[in-house]
């Protein structure tokens, strides 16, 4: 299981028209000023923006494409991350590529906005509750994207993203987010067999990411609340979302890019088994939701942290002329109810999606293009696991548009490190954590 998903660019230079934007009879004047990066102009510019290990992954990703990109700024809110993020990358890149100096290297809470002020291009993979906040600045200033999802922690931060979509539709910046199977061969191709009607109307699916669990960073002496939950976030909703929104996000947008729709409402349950106690903050470690569409189809979702059980991370959906299955080693197989194989991917020998991702993203902004705008669809996606948090956590049905106009804000009031989160132990280091038929979500 990869990395990153397991126990896992100041105002940019004016824009300039490329030579065939000319030629398709474009003036000048009557296009947008947004500083947008100029094709052929020189190097892509490049930050990053959480230097953990997704972060690193995905700037030597981005630093692995075949087109002219330089690392120029990094941002922490460590300072042992940019180091621990830093010496690999220049070991591998060299100066050519990875040219970051001291002055570049951008550490505390508030980094972020100097480190994208350098860049062409933001590498956004923070935790996830910081999302909202870099995005919306990202697109303040005008630069393309690559975020990890999931793309905000609560309902609020959703909204905020949407907004900041749509912002970046109207400056044509190229956003891509980090839910992979949308960039891998093999859903993309058994995907468009189901959508061109290959097994019909889908009316029902099951989804799963079920395994052991992931890391522990153990409570040091001396560290703040704020520091402590920092390194552990993991475990704490207003950092992750819970591992429902952190990584079964995957699985859950795999059932809207099958639909090509998201639910209406959802119940479910779910509570803390067996990863218990103070280690483990107060995320559940199993849901078990069923997501209802507009059409009536069922989706019946399945997530856990129990290790020593059956792992399972994959898809599969019914629909009425025959059912399929999805998962991230290459498998998608249609079959019709008489049993015969309509289309099986297997064995077509898949490039890496997380590659194909910067790939992609780079090609684009490199040739001058508008080609990617995946935020509103990713943040509707983190909408449907946080959804699927919300009834796990109550206990009851709840609605879309009664979660996703939820004014419940899960962030600290002030970022700073001897400021409070919101959620705190008590005396005995224990979190508090939800109650279903008791705890208020929305």
């Amino acid at each position: 299981m990869n990395k990153r998903d397991n126990n896992l660019s100041s105002e940019r230079r004016s824009f300039i028209k490329n030579s065939a934007m000319l030629a398709g009879g474009l003036a000048l004047s009557n296009l947008p000023f947004y500083g947008v990066y100029a094709a052929g102009s020189g190097a892509i510019k490049i930050a990053l923006i959480g230097c953990g290990d997704r972060g690193t992954g995905a700037a030597f990703q981005a630093l692995s494409t075949t087109f002219n990109v330089k690392l120029v700024a990094m941002a922490d809110a460590f300072r042992d991350r940019i180091d621990k993020s830093y010496e690999p990358m220049f070991t591998k890149f060299g100066k050519e590529k990875v040219d970051v100096p001291e002055d570049k290297k951008f550490v505390g809470f508030d980094a972020y906005k100097q480190a994208i002020a350098e860049a062409d291009v933001v590498i956004l993979t923070t935790p996830p509750g910081f999302r909202p906040i870099h995005f919306e600045e990202a697109i303040r200033q005008n630069k393309h994207v690559f975020m990890e999802k999931p793309v905000a922690t609560d309902a609020v931060g959703v909204r905020k993203v949407l907004a900041a979509a749509e912002e970046a539709k109207r400056k044509k910046l190229n956003v891509v987010v980090g839910l992979q199977r949308r960039y891998q061969k093999n859903y993309r191709e058994t995907i468009k067999r189901i959508q061109d009607g290959t097994i019909g109307d889908i009316v029902s699916g099951q989804v799963y990411w079920n395994s052991g669990g992931v890391w522990v960073n153990p409570r040091k002496t001396g560290q703040t609340e704020m520091e402590y939950q920092m390194r552990n976030w993991y475990y704490f909703n207003w950092l992750c979302g819970d591992h429902i929104a952190e990584q079964h996000i995957h699985n859950i947008d795999v059932a809207n890019w099958v639909k090509n729709s998201y639910p209406v409402k959802a119940q479910g349950t779910g509570s803390r088994a067996v990863r218990v106690g103070k280690d483990y903050g107060e995320i559940f470690d199993n849901h078990t939701v069923e997501f209802v569409y507009a059409d009536g189809t069922v989706l019946q979702s399945q997530c856990r942290h129990f290790e020593g059980t059956q792992n399972r991370v994959d898809e599969s959906f019914q629909g009425t002329k025959g059912k399929v299955y999805l998962s991230a080693n290459n498998a998608g197989k249609l079959w019709d109810y008489k049993g015969n194989l309509l289309f099986d991917h297997a064995g077509k020998g898949d490039p890496n999606p997380y590659q194909v991702e910067h790939d992609e993203l780079f090609a684009a902004i490199d040739a001058g293009k508008y080609k990617f705008a995946d935020a509103e669809n990713a943040a509707k996606s983190t909408m449907t696991s946080i959804l699927g948090r919300f009834a796990t956590y109550s206990g009851k049905e709840v609605k879309w548009e009664d979660a996703l106009n939820s004014t419940i804000n899960l962030l600290p009031d002030t970022f700073a490190w001897d400021a409070m989160p919101k959620v705190l132990p008590d005396a005995e280091g224990n979190y508090p954590f939800a109650v279903p038929g008791k705890s208020k979500v929305i």
